[in-house]
This record gives C-alpha cells, sequence and structure tokens, in this order.
C-alpha cells in the first residue's frame, strides 16, 4: 500500500512541483565559446553565507537592524526566494501532469531501447560508489591492521585498496567535482567553497547562484514576479552519469557534492553541498533564550524568549517576504507552556512535546508572504536548558523535500518520493549542525545525536536505492565521516568521554561498506572511497595579515585591522589579496576593478617573490606553518584558469587558513591559536591528505586520483572516456 500512494504522490508531483529548472551548461568543454563560460553569472547581494568550514559573520539577531544590510548577509547561493516565481506554475503544472501520464509508456519502451544499447558492450550491470567524505588512510590502515575494520580489510584483500590522490586545493567541493567530471577544478570552474566578485571583491558561493525574477509587477509596495526566479550551477563540464545516460544507462545520485541545482539527465539525484536552507543561507540554527546577555555568534542567530506565569513566547525568523518593497522577514510566533517539570511546543496550531537533551521530531513550519504564497520548512528542535534561564535550540530551516520552495531534485519529485517513502529528512547541503557545536549552543552528545539522524537518513536512500536498482550506478557520499572527524580530531589523543568517537565512526562506516558489498553481485564493481584524509588544525594563518606585514596589502588610515570582507582595505596600493581557504590572488588591473597590477611579467615576478617570502614563514617556536605555496597557473590547464586563485597554499599538519582570514579579514596577529570545537580539517598541503579507494575489482594503475573514477565507470559500461577528460581508466 505504501508503495501505491508513493507511486500515487510521484505521478501528481511530477505535474505539480515548482516548474523550475536550472539553468546548467552542461556541454563538455570543446562546446564551450571563450566568451560564453560567464554567461549568466549573477552578482547578487542578500543572503550570504560560507559553506563548508561555515565562513559566516552574523551578529546578535537584536542588533542586526542597525548595521549595513551587505554586513548582515550570508554567503549563500544568492538573494531572495521569489517563493515559486510565477502565477503560471499551477497551470503549467496541470497540462504536464497530463502531458506525463499521456506520454508515460512510450517513454517506457524507448528507454528500454536505449538501455538494452548501453549494456551491449559493458564488463558490468551495476556500479556502486560509496563516497566516506574525509575517511583518512592513515586511519584506515591502522585500524584495518588491528582487525577493527574487518569488511573494509575483506574488500582490500580480495579487490584492492590504495590511496588515492587528491585535488589542489583538498577542499570537498572541490574534489567531488574532479570525481563527477574527470577534470582539474581548471575545467569544471570550482576552486574552492569560495570565490570573489571582481567588482566589489564580496565573497560568494562559488558553486551556485539564486537570482531574482526578471520581470516584476509593482503594486503599491506590493513586488509580484512575472517570471521564475533563475538558477545557475557553476561546476561545468559534464558529469559521468550524465554521458552514460545519454547511452541509456541509469544512475541514482544521491547527496553528491555540488550537485545543486539538480541538472537534467536520465536518472534521479538529490542535491547535496550547496544547497540552501529556507533562508537562502548555507545553514542558519536559530537559540531561542530567556538569557539577558548580548551574544555574537559567528554563525547562527540568538533571539529573545519573553516569559510569564509558565509561558515562554517567541518568534522564529524565516525567508524574506520578496512580495513586499522592503523584503522583511517573515515571522512565525510560537509559545512553549511549562509545567510541572514538562514542555510543550505550540506552534501554527500544532503541539509537539520537549524532553530536555532530547530532539523532536522534524517539524514542518509554513511561511506565508503577504499575497498568500507559502513555503515550507522543516526544523527540529532541542532544550538546551531549564533553569535558571530557559534555552531552546532549532536546527537550520530545512527545504521541505514534499514541499521544495527550490528544485533540490531530479526529476522534481524525486525528493518528495524518498520522503513519502522513507520519512522526512535533512536538505540542506551542510545538515550536521557544526556551528551550533563551536558556539556552544549545542554540545557534543547532542552534535553526535544529530549527526547519526543524518547518517541514518542517508543510509535509508542508498540501501533503498541499492534494492531498486539493478543496472546502471547508484552513487551516494556520506558527510558524517567528515564532520565528527572536523568537531572531535581534538579528542582522538584525549583521555575524554569521547576519546573513542572517531574510531567508532570508523566502525560504522565499515559496517555501511560491509553493507553495500552484501547487495553486491559478480557483474557489479563497487567502489569504496574518500575526497581526501584528516589532520589535525590547532593553528590558523591569517594571510591578509601577512600580506600587510610585508607589504602587499594596505589599509586605510594606516589602520592594523579591517572588518570582514575587505572593510578597511585601500586598494588603490593593495597588490594581493586572501579569501577562502586555498589561495590567494594577486590585484590584477583589467581582472579586478581596482587593480593595480600589470598583468604578464610584473605580475609573474610578484607572484615569485610572494611565495618565496610565504614559504619562508615560521610560528614563534620555529615551526614552518607553510610546505609549499603553488602557483596555479602550474598545476592547472583549461579554460576556467583566470577564475583561479592565483595561488594554492599548502599548509603543513597542524595549521590551516584562519577563520578570519577566510572571509577577507585583516587580524591583528599572523598565526594563533585554534579555540573552537572545530579541530580537524585538510585545507592543507595535498600531499598530507590523500583519500582512500577500496574496490571489488584489481586496481593496478600507479598513483590513482580521484580523476580516475569518471573515466573508469564509462570504461566499465563499455565506453570510452571523452578527450576532454584527464582522468585515466583504472582498470
Amino acid at each position: 500500500m505504501r508503495w501505491c500512494c508513493a507511486a500515487l504522490v510521484c505521478v501528481l508531483l511530477w505535474g505539480s512541483l515548482p516548474a523550475q529548472r536550472a539553468r546548467v551548461p552542461c556541454r563538455h568543454l570543446e562546446e564551450e565559446p571563450n566568451g560564453s563560460r560567464r554567461r549568466g553569472a549573477l552578482v547578487l547581494r542578500g543572503s550570504w553565507k560560507g559553506c563548508g568550514p561555515a565562513l559566516q559573520r552574523v551578529q546578535p539577531a537584536e542588533s542586526r537592524p542597525h548595521l549595513d544590510k551587505v554586513q548582515q548577509a550570508y554567503i549563500g547561493p544568492g538573494a531572495g526566494f521569489a517563493f515559486l516565481g510565477s502565477f503560471l506554475t499551477l497551470v503549467a503544472g496541470f497540462f504536464l501532469s497530463a502531458l506525463s501520464l499521456v506520454l508515460w509508456p512510450f517513454r517506457v519502451a524507448w528507454r528500454a531501447i536505449r538501455r538494452r544499447k548501453g549494456f551491449r558492450d559493458a564488463q558490468v550491470r551495476r556500479i556502486i560508489f560509496l563516497g566516506l567524505d574525509g575517511l583518512d588512510p592513515r586511519l584506515t590502515e591502522r585500524w584495518m591492521a588491528e582487525g577493527k575494520l574487518p569488511n573494509l580489510a575483506r574488500l582490500a584483500a580480495e579487490g584492492s585498496y590504495t590511496r588515492l590522490r587528491t585535488t589542489f586545493p583538498a577542499l570537498s567541493p572541490v574534489a567531488w567535482s574532479t570525481f563527477a567530471t574527470g577534470v582539474s577544478p581548471a575545467r569544471h570552474n570550482i576552486f574552492d567553497f569560495l570565490d570573489r566578485n571582481l567588482k566589489s571583491y564580496l565573497p560568494r558561493l562559488s558553486s551556485a547562484r539564486v537570482g531574482k525574477p526578471e520581470r516584476v509587477l509593482r503594486i503599491g509596495r506590493l513586488r509580484i514576479p512575472l517570471s521564475r526566479p533563475p538558477l545557475e550551477l557553476r561546476r561545468k563540464s559534464q558529469t559521468f552519469w550524465k554521458i552514460l545516460g545519454q547511452q541509456g544507462i541509469t544512475s541514482t545520485i544521491l547527496r553528491v557534492p555540488i550537485t545543486f541545482p539538480p541538472e537534467k539527465f536520465e536518472g534521479r539525484l538529490l542535491s547535496a553541498m550547496s544547497t540552501p536552507d529556507l533562508k537562502g543561507t548555507q545553514g542558519s540554527f536559530a537559540q531561542f533564550t530567556t538569557r539577558v546577555e548580548k551574544a555574537t555568534f559567528e554563525n547562527g542567530s540568538r533571539y529573545p524568549l519573553r516569559s510569564a506565569a509558565g509561558v515562554f513566547e517567541g518568534e522564529i525568523e524565516g525567508p524574506e517576504d520578496s512580495f513586499l518593497e522592503s523584503s522583511p522577514p517573515l515571522r512565525i510566533p510560537f509559545q512553549v507552556i511549562a509545567q510541572n517539570g514538562d514542555f510543550e511546543l505550540r506552534v501554527q496550531g500544532r503541539r509537539c512535546r520537549l524532553t530536555p537533551g532530547e530532539y523532536t521530531a522534524w517539524q514542518r513550519l509554513t511561511f506565508r508572504t503577504a499575497i498568500g504564497a507559502s513555503a515550507a520548512g522543516l526544523v527540529r528542535f532541542m532544550v538546551t536548558e531549564t533553569a535558571p534561564d530557559f534555552s531552546l535550540y532549532m536546527s537550520p530551516i530545512n527545504i521541505d523535500p514534499e514541499r521544495p520552495a527550490l528544485p533540490i531534485s531530479h526529476p522534481s519529485f524525486y525528493a518528495a518520493y524518498l520522503a513519502n517513502l522513507l520519512g522526512s529528512y535533512a536538505t540542506v547541503g551542510m545538515a550536521e549542525d557544526t556551528w551550533a557545536l563551536n558556539e556552544g549552543v549545542i554540545d557534543e552528545d547532542a552534535f553526535l545525536e544529530q549527526a547519526w539522524d543524518i547518517f541514518a537518513e542517508r543510509e535509508g536512500m542508498f540501501l533503498h536505492a541499492l534494492e531498486s536498482t539493478r543496472r546502471g550506478v547508484v552513487a551516494c557520499v556520506f558527510d558524517t565521516s567528515d564532520r565528527i572527524q572536523h568537531m572531535f580530531y581534538r579528542r582522538l589523543h584525549s583521555t575524554s568521554k569521547h576519546a573513542g568517537v572517531i574510531e567508532e565512526m570508523y566502525r560504522r562506516m565499515d559496517a555501511l561498506a560491509g553493507k553495500a558489498l552484501a547487495a553486491a553481485d559478480d557483474s557489479t564493481a563497487v567502489f569504496v572511497l574518500s575526497d581526501h584524509g584528516f589532520c589535525a588544525f590547532r593553528r590558523g594563518v591569517n594571510l591578509n595579515a601577512w600580506l600587510r606585514d610585508n607589504g602587499y596589502l594596505h589599509l586605510k588610515n594606516g589602520d592594523r585591522e579591517s572588518g570582514s570582507f575587505f572593510e578597511g582595505v585601500d586598494w588603490s596600493r593593495t597588490r594581493a589579496y586572501a579569501l577562502g581557504l586555498g589561495g590567494f590572488y594577486l590585484n590584477v588591473r583589467g581582472r579586478e576593478a581596482q587593480g593595480v597590477v600589470a598583468a604578464g611579467a610584473a605580475a609573474t615576478q610578484l607572484k615569485q617573490e610572494i611565495a618565496e617570502k610565504l614559504a619562508a614563514l615560521c610560528d614563534a617556536d620555529g615551526a614552518a606553518p607553510i610546505r609549499n605555496v603553488y602557483a596555479t597557473a602550474s598545476l592547472y590547464r583549461g579554460p576556467y584558469l583566470d577564475a583561479a586563485p592565483d595561488f594554492i597554499v599548502g599548509y603543513n599538519e597542524g595549521y590551516r587558513c584562519s577563520w578570519d582570514g577566510a572571509v577577507g579579514k585583516v587580524a591583528e596577529q599572523v598565526i594563533e591559536d585554534n579555540p573552537k570545537a572545530w579541530s580537524g580539517d585538510h585545507c592543507v598541503d595535498p600531499a598530507l591528505v590523500p583519500g582512500v579507494l577500496f574496490s571489488n575489482r584489481r586496481i593496478t594503475a600507479a598513483d590513482p586520483g580521484i580523476e580516475d573514477l569518471a573515466p573508469t565507470a564509462l570504461r566499465l559500461f563499455g565506453f570510452e572516456a571523452p578527450a576532454w577528460m584527464e582522468g585515466k581508466a583504472l582498470l
């Protein structure tokens, strides 16, 4: 009965869900003229936020109205939400539903014909890619040798195991984009979590853009959109699953990073990293509290609770109402009723029991605009303290997969299909709330519970895909391995109660690999891989402070420190600046709006000078924070090289770009301690953090890289990789 209901929901949702289509240029590189590769790029203000290590500066909620809007902003995919854009959506949805029903028998027959053609020369009937983000080879090899990872050990013994070369830099959006396309960053255009606006120098999310409707009807204070908001996936080139789909081989792609907005191809996809929350950020928590003291969170917001006679009252701040001239945030009032030590949440006519220290199930929130349009989100609550003050944590407002306000899957009904089949689930790109733990809003136990709940949601999707996909590709990436190492690396060699958390996580990942192997037969190729490894992050290097001290960056009025986003930088005298986690840039004349460095020989000479000086940097104890400084032009060749940082910095183990430096802030100190729970990282020299690669097939290639997986998938299905792919088949 449940299957029938899910199928009915899918048919209805095919037409009734928003008919938005991402503007995704997916031709391969030879087909992309240089003049078109920047077409459609949007310069956006509004909802800004950093992902990955959540590069954000957010003031307390009560103080933000007094700040400049850009300073309030997150670094996210874009501004506004536009709430589905057009009055024609429902009409178009009705006709699309009817048309899909009429064409359904013909589509099935055509797919069957193409499938037989696609498998004619295949060596396998199915490929399973199990991505375990951040699984480190040193820890993996150690615990395999100790007998603690039996499934991975068996896979290595019966098939193969090798370390897997990662990308420059060793960042998840970069590496997984290379996994998907088989090309280096200069060919897929993803170099970091962030890139910069060449006119304003402001940071923006590198992977996606969400724009505002181009046509708007103005009626007094109302703003009625007459067109859909444009969406753009900034990753270029073609994915191997799209190429396979053109040959009749379908794929199920679950939560592989940098897949928002979803591209159209022959298969199913649920988006991952860079998928925003309902507010348009990469995931912003909320703390509601009776505490009167101020709090400045680097990520997230604190909101006041009014208390009277055992009743706590507050307001949930949602997305902006883009139908009004000033785009005020939408708000939902709520109450918490306290009686005899019990707590009950009342919101939008629904009641939910609150047990201190425990998460609620997913709760749906519906935000309604001035004209009645609505958008649905999912949140979880947890009471974090009850006396003397009362505090309530709320997760980021995830886009509701049953009623997505933006496209988060392909086909558009696939997200709702999974929710109806398996239950509600997190949809934001970085679902584990690392910054709530960083800020002390939740504790380590609460973070672990949340992380494992999200893991269970993902595992259900993965196992369902393995069961239902007998031919083609199943690829799923699990973030839990990355997030737990980020937040608990400092506990790895401690005596605290969480000292064994990372080892337990590796055991669980091993059990997951065992389930994938159990689902494989002789005609199935299995690959278990990670995009990079891990190491400690004890000290942060503020490259902008170093550039200031060495005369390459100047602040106005002779200041020593700047605000975030380069506030106070004197661009007329600045020759270099740092942004993001991977590297930094020259301020080139004719490229940056206020560039001062002449392109050509002068820029080349300056690059060499800076690289030599920076490589000689020493910490107070004489340690070398930087292992190598790479000129990007020596690493890559491709049509998007001009968008890359001019330098990639290869930090030594224990060091990384500082939190302030990543968002364009010039700090007083060049090197400082990292005091946060986020104590493990991989933003170091890529040679120090290779990934892992296991397979039930024998891999004999020397020095395999993550770019080799895409051509390997094509070869296994009987197709040669296109000439523009840089990777080589491993088998």
